[in-house]
């Protein structure tokens, strides 16, 4: 049972949809206020039903719905559920073996608890926006992926299987607090590893996971488009330096030599303007040295990489994620993108819910 909000919270639906889930979303009359995308990938594999929560008869309705499913999963700010007579305590009265989901940017408690917030808001304030952008520029807003969808939803989605497994043990539900902030935290862990250690010391942009190393960052090309570099370990660097036709003896030596790295950077951005990104994608393509074209929204689906693996899905409304991660035996499908109203109240029969469509 999944109630319909923005960003983190529909990810997961989408998730757990894809995991093979018989998810429900829970919509407001009138559709979505924010992004109100037709057909988009990260609406697909539910049914839905409209309801008006402010009316008894609608709250009640949900109740009845918690009372039959397996998880809920909802997106407000705290203390917004509960005023609708649709949180914790109320659900689980019905249903003690729910798994309540509960996702928001700063959590349920806290000094912001009740605070707005973005996706970049919670970046900035977990310490992981200082560390992303070039040096000597602001910190650069990497979409909403760190954010929202790694630390929000996916951690979210973790949470709701373990809670599963655990009340295979128990017999019982449990509430998950998951936030963004939380998330984005939990990510930081080998990062935060490098610093303890003193291997991360400078400001951002300057440190060899941040784009200031000259083996691990992204070139111009001779036709304006980029390739990405990410050659660490000394055998990538290596063939990375093969691959730009220099002395290999004599560049291994300075890699981790920071003092070298100024100097670096200003030889190969030279080098690789020397050609093309494809005519390089092809100087590198049997070197094992770390090394991809930086491929826009057209082109990653039609590598033959992710064509061979069906990674996107080629639909006449556009492209599409396929679902993730693969299994040996079971088999996912990625389902239709849930068109607001449809459904819904095959899934009430189907799911042994009474209902009135009045």
């Amino acid at each position: 049972m999944e109630f319909a909000g923005v960003g983190p919270a529909p990810f997961a639906g989408m998730l757990l949809a894809d995991l093979g889930a018989d998810v429900l979303r829970i919509d407001r009359p009138g559709g979505p206020e924010t992004f109100p995308v037709p057909n988009s990938p990260i609406d697909r594999g539910r049914r839905s039903l409209v309801l008006d929560l402010k009316r008894v008869e609608s709250i009640e309705l949900c109740l009845r719905i918690a009372a039959k499913a397996d998880v809920l999963i909802e997106g407000f700010r705290p203390g917004v559920m509960e005023r609708l007579g649709l949180g914790p305590e109320a659900a689980l009265n019905r249903n003690p073996r729910l798994i309540y989901g509960r996702m928001t940017g700063w959590g349920q408690d806290g000094p912001m608890a009740q605070a707005a917030g973005h996706d970049l808001t919670y970046l900035a304030l977990s310490g992981a926006l200082a560390a992303i952008g070039p040096a000597d520029a602001p910190p650069v807003p990497p979409l909403n992926l760190i954010g929202d969808m790694g630390g929000g939803g996916a951690y979210l989605v973790i949470g709701v299987l373990a809670a599963l497994v655990e009340r295979q043990q128990s017999g019982k539900g449990q509430v998950i607090d998951a936030a963004i902030v939380d998330g984005v935290a939990s990510q930081l862990a080998l990062i935060l590893g490098l610093r303890s250690g003193g291997l991360w010391p400078n400001p951002h942009g300057r440190n060899f996971l941040d784009g200031g190393a000259p083996f691990y960052r992204c070139y111009r090309c001779a036709d304006g488009k980029f390739i990405a570099a990410a050659a660490i370990e000394p055998k990538f660097y290596g063939a990375f330096l093969q691959g730009l036709g220099l002395d290999i003896a004599g560049g291994l030596s300075k890699q981790y030599d920071q003092q070298s790295w100024p100097d670096l950077h200003r030889e190969f951005e030279a080098i690789f303007l020397t050609k093309s990104r494809d005519e390089w994608s092809t100087t590198f393509e049997y070197l094992d040295a770390c090394v991809a074209p930086v491929l826009d929204w057209d082109e990653a689906p039609m590598h033959p990489h992710n064509l061979a693996r069906q990674t996107y899905l080629c639909q006449a409304k556009g492209i599409a994620p396929a679902p993730a991660p693969r299994f040996s035996r079971s088999e996912l499908a990625a389902g239709e993108a849930a068109t607001i109203g449809r459904g819904g109240y095959d899934a009430l029969k189907d799911w042994g819910v009474a209902f009135s469509e009045d």
